[in-house]
Order: C-alpha cells, then structure tokens, then sequence
C-alpha cells in the first residue's frame, strides 16, 4: 500500500511521567494547544567570504501545552511537583452579633485562625483604623473591649489569616523548590486521504520546565487559560525526542 500523505487537526493527550522511575504524574487530555519543536542551527567554514563546511550544533528542543480546562495538579509541574493538604491565607466574614460585646465566627472543618490577626470592623468600614473596633479573639469568639462597640442585631465584617489542615490543595513556588525532570508522551491522531487515521505518537526523553507563567482573570472575554513551556534534554541515552506512526493500530 502507498504511503498516504497525511493532515493533522486534533490535538495531543498527554502522559506526563516522572523521568526518574517512570512513575506517571499526570494525565492530561483537555489542552487546546500542544507544540513539539527542535532547531539546530549550524556554523561553517569560510573561504573567501563564502559558506564551505557546515558543523552542525546539538539540536533543542520545546514543547508547549496550552488549556483553559485543567486539574489543579498541573501547577505542581512548575514547582517540586507537590501538591500538599495545608495551606494559610486572609479571609474574613460577615458576621451578626447575636450576644452584646461578642461576635461568634464559623471556621471550616480543620481550620483555626492565627493568634494575632483578627480584625473587626462595623459593617462596611472592613480596613478603615478608624473604624476598627478593640478587642480580643479566643474560641471562635472575638469580644469587644467595650461591649458597647458591638450592639446585638448588627453586623461586622471580621477579618484573620486562617490555618487549614484539611479540604484543600496548595502548590508552593520558591526557589527551595525546584521542578523535576519528565518523560511525555503527546498522543494524536493523523487523517490521510483515504480518510484513514493513524495515531501518532511524540515522546520527549527528558523534559524540563520552564518556571514562568502567567494568570490572568477577567470577567469579559475568553477564559482564563495557562500555558506551560519545556526545554527538551538529552536522557543519559542521548535520546531527545521522537516521532512514532502506529500503523498497525490505524482505523
């Protein structure tokens, strides 16, 4: 049979796996975008001004996953790829004094809030210091120094730094946390013109990240997308990349 010429128009499904022990990472089947490249450029000999023996340099590689539907795993990716069950940031709520001087706070299951950090304001005037209203925090329950400054039947905004050991995932970036290396594989799957389709199939040795992105939210336009570049190495085989057609398996 002749070797059809063939199009492309599907994007890949990726198999992330750990390069080290090949145990696989992530699997990733809703990007919109997928690349692979390698460039090699070449210098030469001159004689006369003119172009006589080409040496070719060691070729690079990239590759790209771009998605606006991804697992929260993929930012782990860009840092130690840790995805761990605490986490520390700012909140605050609305609450409605129902005891004169006493304003009772309703944390999460495995939560507690920092000794130090809760702030209560009337209102509407959450940050105004002038406004900020003494007192102390213990038990879930924030008192007025002045039980007068907090009427029963009204509402204050109180704001902390809260303490979660349980239902949520948290990735860290800093420079103690350092990406590891990986095998990917990117899946795909070739039209011919006979309309016959051939997977094909795009593997990268050892693949690094790089650690820049960027996250934007915006309530127009598109959604929020992310995209993540690596820089294709050579494994201690000297492999870098490949390009494999399963003929067997076309359909």
């Amino acid at each position: 049979m002749p070797d059809l010429n063939k199009a492309n128009r599907q994007v890949c499904d990726v198999d992330i796996r750990i390069l080290k022990n090949k145990v696989p990472f992530l699997n990733f089947d809703t990007a919109n975008t997928t690349t692979a490249g390698i460039s090699g450029d070449s210098v030469y000999a001159m004689a006369k001004g003119s172009r006589k023996i080409a040496f070719q340099n060691p070729i690079q590689g990239t590759m790209s996953i771009e998605a606006q539907v991804y697992p929260f795993k993929l930012f782990a990716l860009m840092s130690d790829g840790v995805v761990e069950n605490s986490a520390v940031y700012a909140d605050r709520q609305t609450v409605k004094c129902t005891t004169a001087g006493k304003l009772a706070l309703t944390l999460p299951s495995g939560a507690s809030i920092v000794s130090g950090t809760v702030f209560a304001y009337p209102a509407g005037s959450f940050g105004d210091e002038s406004a900020a209203i003494a007192g102390t925090y213990a038990s879930n329950e924030f008192s007025a120094t002045t039980a007068a400054d907090i009427a029963v039947d009204s509402e204050y905004e109180v704001g902390y730094i809260v303490s979660r050991s349980s239902g949520v995932k948290k990735v860290s970036f800093n420079s103690k946390k350092l990406p590891k290396d990986y095998y990917i594989t990117m899946k795909t799957l070739d039209k011919d013109e006979d309309g016959l389709l051939t997977p094909f199939v795009i593997t990268a040795y050892k693949a690094t990240v790089q650690r820049n992105f960027d996250l934007s939210f915006s309530s127009e336009g598109d959604p929020a997308s992310i995209t993540l570049q690596f820089d294709l190495c050579e494994d201690k085989d000297g492999n870098v990349i490949d390009m494999v057609e399963l003929t067997d398996d076309a359909e």
